[in-house]
């Protein structure tokens, strides 16, 4: 851990100053306590650095959180070693581009039986809170066990011992975006109004104890519990389609689901704070918790260790170093089939800007969270879905 200020401390060796220069920004805001902790995978984001732990008292700064709300990762074991496993693997990764709509804006045609009882729920929590996510997005429950694109992925991976496990990555899609930018904008009118002069206009902030600031946690919290739905929808899909492919029901053997853009209230260095993750997981003492890397480099099962200057925190991945548009300018299609050697994946130049080399070096992010999480399981993927 290296201490940048009296307000800012980092656990990334690679790094470059403006993304440095943006986490010193964030960390001047005068509710920030006690410090802001930047992960081993942090990089440039919108307002706030992705792989950054806020803390904050009596204020929240929706951008802070991001707009994918809840956005985060799911893994489950599986009984099933690599030998138990059919030789041609094309076939299981079609039959999950099938059963899962793939890529920004598409949603299922209709909702399926599976998520019939997680959009009851959802419909009663959002009852609860007060608020009709249709006013946001009309077809919410259609977008309910859907994958979205970019980063998000969902993959076939074997452990050091060949045991197999099914991983992927989503969060609250369409709906849980435009929730977001809609409270994101009321902070920024909010800070216009009351002649607020902020360092960045993303680092508008809403205040404890005002009906702006409680109507954002309401619908915050339905967006996360729709990311953690979504994720559950998905991965029981993906265990159907495994399950045929092999031709033997996959039995679970652990089943992992954690957010890593996120909020909740908690107690640190003796007060209750607003802890906002924009690119970390939480990594209380024993909590196990998921890391993944790029769409062709290692991912991580880990167990959090407690650390108190992190805010209990870890890494939620290898993060960025090359942007979409540079990775597209740098690297070729060529590369990227040689980075995915030996995986199965959906071979087209779309997913370029994913490719390997364009995000640290996952193995360097655990060097160095190594105080933050102990790795438990180390996974490799053989078949990896992406939407364009």
């Amino acid at each position: 851990m290296e201490k940048l200020s009296d307000r800012l401390v980092s656990w990334a060796s690679l790094i470059d100053e403006k993304t440095v220069e943006q986490a010193r920004t964030s960390s001047t805001m005068p509710f920030i306590y006690p410090h802001l902790a930047l992960m081993p995978d942090a990089h440039l984001g919108l307002g706030a650095t992705v792989g950054s732990v806020i803390p904050t008292l009596g204020a929240i700064i929706p951008a802070a959180v991001g707009v994918d709300i809840g956005c985060g990762m799911i893994a489950v074991q599986t009984q099933f070693a690599a030998s138990d496993l059919p030789a041609h693997r094309r076939e299981v990764r079609e039959q999950i581009e099938r059963a899962i709509p793939l890529s920004a804006g598409r949603h299922n045609r209709k909702v399926v039986a599976t998520a019939e009882p997680r959009i009851a729920e959802l419909e009663a929590l959002a009852e609860a809170k007060g608020f009709d996510p249709a006013s946001y997005a009309g077809n919410w429950r259609e977008q309910l066990g859907s994958l979205g694109s970019g980063n998000h992925f969902i993959e076939v991976s074997l452990d050091e011992d060949d045991r197999v496990w099914l991983f992927l990555h989503s969060g609250s899609r369409g709906v849980g975006n435009k929730i977001a930018q809609h409270h994101i904008g009321v902070a920024r009118r909010l800070a216009k109004q009351w002649w607020i002069d902020l360092p960045d206009p993303d680092l508008a902030y809403l205040v404890e104890g005002t009906p702006e600031f409680t109507r954002y946690i309401a619908e915050l919290r339905w967006a996360q519990h729709f990311a953690l739905l979504n994720r559950e929808e998905m991965m029981d899909r993906v265990i159907r389609q495994v399950s045929e492919w092999v031709g033997t029901p996959v039995e679970e053997r652990e089943r992992i689901n954690c957010h890593h853009n996120f909020t909740e209230s908690e107690v640190h260095f003796g007060k209750r704070v607003w802890v906002s993750r924009k690119g970390a997981i939480q990594a209380d003492v024993s909590r196990l918790g998921l890391i993944p890397g790029s769409m062709g480099t290692a991912s991580y099962v880990v167990e959090g260790l407690g650390n108190a200057m992190s805010l209990n925190s870890s890494p939620h991945g290898a993060g960025r170093s090359f942007s979409r548009s540079a990775a597209r300018r740098t690297f070729t299609h060529e590369q990227l089939r040689e980075a995915m050697t030996g995986i199965e994946f959906r071979d087209t130049d779309a997913f370029i800007d994913e490719i390997p080399q364009a995000y640290k070096p996952i193995d360097q992010v655990m060097e160095d969270a190594a105080s933050l999480v102990k790795v438990r399981h180390t996974l490799r993927q053989i078949v990896n879905v992406k939407g364009n």
